[in-house]
């Protein structure tokens, strides 16, 4: 079955190069020029995976994804330009998936694209291995259906933020260094730098956080990485 792309940008040349680039790879392309038309489109019919320029008019792409978080986990690219650095972390922070800053290669961008959509058919490699549920003290971590629980309630996680928790809850107590961290999020195929991993576990702590003030079980390790903590 064909895999639906939302794409979302107020520059009709990116628009019409774009989707006509996924169209000849097999997607299905859904085009938006503005944020506003793009949240009525997406909340309708959900795609697999959505593309949002942060620069738009009506509303911008930082408020959509704002707001798609509120009911959406589908994986989510960014489009930024040069200078955006300070929007590439905050959007990050706000549970994208990923980032590009423009002008970008269409090679890359579908790399990015393949990458996402395969992490959200497999959390975490073979389809034996996704299916295993992981359950550590109040955590319970179905990579199956992509659901995470935490002391009965459900927390709504990207695909990101899904496979760095998955990868920390693996082996509670066992310290992941940033670069292992990428491996497990990303693959081995796609660098992204430490402040990247850095803003997702934020993220991570932050929901974790909106249904449990006391969650604590991410602990950082200053110069060294992440761990969760052993729930005995």
């Amino acid at each position: 079955m064909k895999k639906t792309i939302a794409l979302v940008d107020d520059d009709r040349n990116i628009l019409t190069s774009v989707s006509m680039l996924l169209e000849a790879e097999g997607f299905n392309v859904k085009t938006y020029s503005d944020g506003v038309g793009a949240l009525e489109g997406i909340n309708a019919a959900p795609p697999d995976l959505a593309i949002l320029d942060i620069k738009m008019p009506r509303m911008d792409g930082m408020e959509l994804l704002n707001r798609l978080r509120k009911t959406q986990t589908l994986p989510v690219i960014f489009l930024t330009s040069k200078d955006e650095e300070i929007d590439e972390v905050l959007g990050l922070r706000m549970g994208a998936d990923d980032y590009i800053k423009k002008p970008f290669s269409q090679r890359l961008l579908l790399e990015r694209i393949r990458a996402l959509l395969r992490r959200g058919e497999k959390p975490g490699g073979d389809a034996k291995e996704a299916g295993e549920r992981i359950v550590r003290g109040d955590l319970v971590l179905d990579p199956s259906r992509h659901l995470c629980v935490w002391k009965g309630k459900q927390v709504n996680l990207t695909v990101t933020e899904f496979l760095l928790l998955k990868s920390l809850a693996e082996r509670p107590g066992h310290v992941k260094n940033r670069d292992q961290l990428m491996d497990a999020a990303y693959g081995e195929t796609i660098y992204v730098d430490d402040r990247t991993i850095d803003s997702h576990i934020k993220r991570l702590r932050k929901k974790f956080r909106e249904v449990d003030e006391g969650f604590a079980q991410i602990e950082t390790l200053y110069g060294i990485g992440y761990r969760y903590r052993d729930a005995q």
